[in-house]
């Protein structure tokens, strides 16, 4: 092993990569099944919503966890959001209705808008520019497979047992997760005590300029995720598939199959290369889905989706941290995610909306998705000069 890879994959960043495996885990349990127990409680008409007020308090939490991040420091931004996670598991069981419900999914996206911002900001602070690609593909592995894992196994535990365990997993998971930060070093070295005036946002705190190219492809890319995690559980039921987190399953399978590959060939080729590849995946991946309604056929348009999503991901983030300034990575990665956030919103906004619960649509719906694709591989294709920022070409 060289020089380089003994600092970069050290205890503190497999630590981490554990811990975000199940943070990741803690709340993708629950996505397969949730709409399900909404339409038990009488809200089917609201499914759009599920996602999209996850996503409204995660994206609204993005601009004060990167402040927070670059002032107070990686980890305790991290803890915060891990906890959210193991309160909000517990919260579930102990609210009915339909408004109890989406007051707890709001508050759930907190967990979002906070922990991946200091994990990704302090990843960044560890790897150095030369193995960032590379090293984004593995902890794209390990999210990957939070997110492969949860689906399935939730729909088990609802099957088998209820929506009650199912909740308490989602906690347990969480929990976990929060041992495994309680294991990793701080790594932002001027530090400051909290202070209530920093929960006051700024203009000039919301989005950091330097990284708005990134931030478009991956709110227009990830457009298709917010659809696909609104409409997904409904399709699969409507092919006849038992276990509506399958689909799920062959996506993030695919997807960490090629992330790390993915990564060092964005550090060795240039992150543009690597993009339009991973983008026109997607994009025909979702052509797929709308043309051919067959089981066989949508499983391995999900393949197809994860490889694409596999490229795209761990690109998008190194080259976030290439255009990052040293003393606002956390405000660099919060606008990432805040992209990020914007994306699911108006994907499962768009698609909820467009879907409306009647099964004639979902190829058009798919369609919208292909829509977002395709505009974000012309912006790529026309955007050339801008990646003449990015350190590897």
């Amino acid at each position: 092993m060289s020089a380089p890879e003994k600092r970069v994959y050290t205890l503190q960043f497999w630590l981490l990569c554990l811990s975000l495996f199940l943070f990741l885990g803690s709340f993708n349990l629950l996505i397969p099944e949730l709409p399900a127990y909404l339409r038990a409680m009488g809200g089917e008409q609201y499914l759009g919503l599920i996602i999209s007020l996850f996503a409204l308090t995660a994206g609204l939490a993005r601009p004060l966890s990167g402040k927070l991040t670059d002032k107070v420091g990686r980890i305790p931004v991290i803890a915060f959001g891990v906890i959210i996670s193991v309160v909000c598991g517990v919260l579930y069981t102990m609210v009915a209705g339909i408004v109890g419900f989406f007051i707890i999914r709001l508050l759930h996206g907190l967990s979002a808008g906070f922990a991946p911002t200091g994990n990704t900001s302090l990843l960044t602070d560890i790897i150095p520019p030369g193995k960032r690609g590379e090293a984004m593909g593995y902890v794209g592995i390990a999210t990957s497979l939070g997110m492969a894992v949860g689906p399935p196994v939730g729909s088990w535990i609802a099957m088998h047992y209820s929506h009650d365990v199912l909740f308490f997993a989602s906690s347990a998971s969480a929990l976990l997760a929060l041992v495994a930060v309680a294991g990793i070093k701080e790594t932002l070295k001027n530090k400051q005590p909290f202070s209530p005036k920093m929960l006051i946002i700024h203009k000039d705190e919301v989005v950091d300029r330097d990284v708005a190219a990134p931030a478009l492809v991956m709110l227009m890319t990830i457009f298709s995720f917010g659809l696909l995690l609104t409409i997904v559980p409904d399709y699969s039921e409507f092919l006849e598939m038992d276990n509506k987190g399958v689909f799920f399953t062959y996506f993030l399978t695919a997807s960490l199959l090629v992330r790390a590959t993915a990564g060092q060939a964005s550090d060795r080729y240039g992150r543009q290369v690597m993009l339009k590849i991973g983008v026109a995946l997607q994009l025909i991946a979702l052509i797929m889905m709308a043309l051919m309604p067959f089981k066989a056929a949508f499983l391995s348009a999900g393949v197809v989706f994860g490889l694409g999503s596999g490229v795209i991901s761990p690109t998008l983030f190194a080259w976030t941290a290439d255009l990052a300034q040293d003393h606002q990575r956390g405000k660099a990665m919060s606008t990432l995610f805040l992209a990020l956030e914007i994306g699911i919103l108006l994907g499962a906004l768009g698609s909820g909306f467009l879907y409306n619960n009647q099964s004639e649509r979902f190829p058009l719906t798919f369609l919208l998705g292909a829509l977002f694709t395709g505009a974000s591989l012309f912006y790529l294709l026309k955007r050339w000069p801008a990646f003449h920022r990015s350190r590897s070409l």
